[in-house]
């Protein structure tokens, strides 16, 4: 297509009601290919719509003359709400709200580490709820469907486990941020009520997963996992061999982006 899209346009959506409401912030940016699908990201657990990978999609779509949404979970970046009762449930939400409220019919969703866990939930929700919006494509990058019950729960230690049945939270050092990690009790929990490594995933699109082989958060491992539960779809898996959980390396990006309009 090669036409440019320069027009972005910023709102503020609020999800939920009464104590549970929360103001998401979504950045649009207007796409003139008519009949292409909408590029949706989706980050990780405490990163932001700012962060490499998104602003390298949003890039793309203005080459490609596609649209592209990005936005804050709340409690991350510049939307609102308290991160500590941020939840699966809470994030899928507000994910599917900014879906519904952009009025795309069509859409590809790009997935990072928590965001392929979201991802993959959207697409349940948005068949149990009829939206009417066809995903298209699925492009998950280092995904973590399930991380609070397949990687995080069993490597808790005696503290950390009194200190979730305690204080309702514990906290661990993060590498890619001065402040630690939170993981709440709600979240661990919440999180058992959304798993999808639990039986056929049926997304109904093409897959293409990048991981890297050295990752330290996600272990490769766990995208052969994945793709057993999603026998049913065309899946790519693309490893990398020194690639690491960010995956945000001119290499990475570049590979990020053949996937992405492979599925366009």
């Amino acid at each position: 297509m090669g036409t440019t899209a320069n027009i972005l346009q910023e709102k503020t959506i609020t999800v939920g009601t009464g104590e549970a409401a929360r103001d998401i912030v979504v950045i649009t940016r207007l796409g003139v290919a008519k009949d292409g699908p909408a590029l949706v990201w989706l980050g990780g657990y405490r990163s932001d719509m700012a962060g490499t990978k998104a602003i390298e999609m949003d890039a793309l779509a203005a080459e490609q003359g596609l649209t592209a949404i990005r936005f804050d979970y709340s409690g991350h970046g510049v939307s609102g709400g308290d991160f500590r009762k941020g939840t699966i449930s809470r994030w899928t939400e507000e994910a599917l709200a900014v879906i519904a409220g952009a009025g795309v019919s069509k859409v590809v969703l790009v997935g990072s580490s928590m965001g392929g866990w979201i991802a993959l939930r959207v697409i349940q929700e948005a068949k149990c709820r009829a939206l009417p919006v066809t995903v298209e494509g699925l492009v998950l990058i280092a995904p973590a469907p399930d991380f609070t019950s397949e990687l995080i729960e069993p490597s808790l230690t005696e503290a950390e486990r009194r200190s979730l049945l305690e204080r309702g939270y514990f906290e661990e050092p993060s590498e890619y941020s001065s402040e630690p990690n939170i993981f709440t009790r709600d979240l661990m929990e919440d999180g058992v009520e959304n798993r999808v490594l639990t039986g056929l995933i049926e997304t109904g699109c093409p897959v293409h997963i990048l991981q890297g082989m050295n990752d330290p958060d996600v272990p490769y491992q766990h995208a052969l996992k994945l793709m057993e539960f999603l026998p049913l779809d065309d899946v790519v898996l693309t490893l990398i061999r020194d690639g690491d959980h960010r995956l945000s390396r001119p290499e990475d990006i570049a590979k990020m982006k053949s996937a992405i309009v492979s599925m366009v």
